[in-house]
């Protein structure tokens, strides 16, 4: 837990994710990854010394089998207002439209959601838990499938609803997460989206692990470019150590 805070507490400030009198909200799926936003940033908000406040937003798609129960028990535990909010964007993606590739609506359709949703409970900043496989693995698929260097940024503001998106997790990797996840016993609520496992992401993510077993480093080094070139938004403050080329950043 220790490793996981003091990674989650440098990208905070290294992107200045967080001001005082923040009301945040984490954007929680039910998966790995956003329980461990959502625990991190509690466990934060006890010693950082920018005052902010946490809630918990679940924005239920209308997939059957999903059960939340552990979810706003964690919350209760961690003293964490807990918000959920219905939908019919499975119904609508599945059934009305018939979607061949439904990941990039349902993607588009739950960021309109969530955006109402926090508008509506007053909330101008969201938590989300994309982590550092899911930047490098959002870089290639940019790459591969739309001839762009791309990917989403550490802080991002949505203009038209004045929202403000953070990743704070994105030093984090997937190994560590699912470390969290296990040792935390975070009440991880499996995904039942018919797509899962079956999208563009997975097979970079497939393709990724093929690479890196011939070229071990790839995915610190892709990082650590991101953050030189830099893309929109991704070089850190000009006070933090950058690598030199070559060098694993952040250290994982």
């Amino acid at each position: 837990m220790q490793r996981l805070l003091s990674l989650v507490r440098r990208c905070v400030e290294d992107y200045d994710m967080i001001a005082p009198g923040d009301r945040i909200a984490v954007g929680v799926s039910g998966g790995k990854d956003s329980l461990a936003t959502l625990l991190a940033l509690a466990k934060l908000r006890a010693f950082y010394p920018v005052p902010f406040t946490l809630e918990a937003v679940t924005l239920e798609t209308g997939l059957p089998g999903m059960d939340f129960s552990g979810v706003a028990r964690l919350c209760d535990e961690l003293s964490v207002p807990y918000t959920r909010v219905e939908t019919e964007i499975v119904r609508i993606i599945f059934q009305e439209r018939h979607e061949k590739n439904p990941c990039s609506m349902c993607a588009k359709m739950r960021r309109g959601a969530l955006g109402e949703a926090l508008r509506e409970m007053g909330i101008r900043k969201v938590a989300l838990g994309h982590h550092f496989d899911d930047a490098v693995e959002t870089f290639y698929l940019s790459l591969l499938f739309e001839g762009r260097l791309s990917c989403f940024q550490p802080v991002t503001l949505l203009d038209r609803s004045g929202i403000t998106q953070i990743r704070p997790m994105l030093y984090v990797s997937e190994s560590i997460l699912r470390g969290i996840a296990r040792r935390e016993a975070l009440p991880v609520v499996e995904n039942m989206c018919p797509a899962n496992g079956r999208t563009k992401r997975q097979e970079v993510k497939e393709l990724l692990r093929e690479l890196e077993s011939r070229y071990p480093g790839l995915r610190e080094r892709t990082f650590g470019a991101m953050q030189r070139l830099p893309l929109p938004a991704w070089e850190p403050k000009e006070h933090r150590r950058r690598p030199p080329a070559g060098e694993a950043f952040p250290e994982l």
